[in-house]
């Protein structure tokens, strides 16, 4: 996720008084990695409608990852650009899913959102040699953990909510409503988020952010769709958005922010979003054993190969 150019930096630090909530609103946007303003008001309008509880808990996430940034002197330009918020929104939302609305879950998310922020730093230092950024990471090991060592803790578990099942089998036919709602369940799904309406709500946050943005998301999740077809994918599964979440995540990173805007990007980002769906039911089923989950580790794993390999590709360029 790029840091900010130093000129919007210091747009957004001479409003200094609303500067960190400004922060924290681009850092929901950046799960989708857009840092605009409009387009993380618009997806946390989504949020909000899929929910009061998801939309609580994502914008505490959000804002306790922010504060945590900001008390520890992080680099300005990644706080002002929602940089060091969107793990921390992630979190929130995957916890309220997995543990209910609980007491226990406000003190986890809060827990959660501060560890979120020093991963964050350590995954940078770590990945920076080789020209990566943690993507959502630091989500990804938080929650899990967290998930995973929940039943353990009396005052923590409450029983888990009711999730579709990764091992649904079914009939194989497909239908067009099927399919619509599998493209815009695509989108909000990267929230944890099954609604189709959410997810259009989404798609309308990233056409703000540009056309070219947007084109990548709906082409992604295009891209998820056919390939969990063509791979023989339960249609539940597919229709829920189960399979297409990290391709549209891998689509919109490499077609529209990570590489420059050429047709070789455009066969490389939908490439990745195709094989992407492949590795989710492979990490699906490595995570099913002992209660862990997905999550976006597909698109996490997906776009590291992927970026680590352009410098001997040449055919294939970051962007300035």
């Amino acid at each position: 996720m790029p840091l900010a150019e130093p000129d919007v930096v210091r747009r957004l630090e001479r409003r200094r008084p609303s500067a960190y909530l400004l922060a924290s609103l681009r850092g929901v946007g950046q799960v989708d990695l857009q840092p605009g303003l409009a387009t993380g008001a618009v997806i946390l309008a989504g949020l909000w409608a899929a929910g009061w509880e998801t939309g609580l808990f994502a914008t505490l996430g959000t804002l306790i990852a922010t504060a945590t940034a900001c008390a520890l002197a992080v680099d300005r330009g990644s706080i002002a650009l929602g940089l060091q918020g969107y793990a921390g929104c992630l979190t929130g939302i995957a916890l309220v899913s997995s543990l209910g609305n609980h007491p226990a879950t406000y003190v986890l998310t809060v827990v959660g959102a501060i560890m979120c922020t020093l991963l964050m730093a350590a995954l940078g230092t770590f990945l920076a040699p080789y020209g990566l950024t943690p993507l959502t990471a630091p989500f990804c090991l938080v929650s899990g953990v967290m998930v995973v060592g929940a039943p353990s803790f009396a005052r923590v578990w409450h029983g888990a909510p009711a999730a579709v099942s990764s091992t649904t089998t079914g009939d194989t036919a497909w239908s067009w409503e099927a399919l619509w709602h599998a493209f815009f369940n695509n989108v909000s799904q990267i929230f944890l988020v099954e609604s189709w309406y959410v997810g259009l709500i989404m798609l309308v946050g990233l056409a703000l952010a540009g056309l070219r943005v947007v084109l990548y998301a709906a082409a992604g999740s295009a891209a998820g769709i056919a390939a969990a077809w063509l791979l023989g994918a339960p249609t539940e599964l597919i229709a829920n958005g189960i399979y297409g979440y990290n391709a549209v995540l891998v689509a919109i990173a490499i077609g529209a922010v990570f590489m420059a805007n050429t047709v070789w990007t455009g066969v490389y980002a939908l490439f990745g979003a195709a094989a992407t769906t492949g590795l989710t039911a492979s990490l699906t089923s490595f995570f099913k054993p002992f209660g862990g989950h997905t999550f976006t580790w597909p698109f996490i794993l997906t776009t590291w190969v992927l970026m680590a390999a352009v410098p001997l590709l040449p055919r294939l360029r970051r962007s300035e």
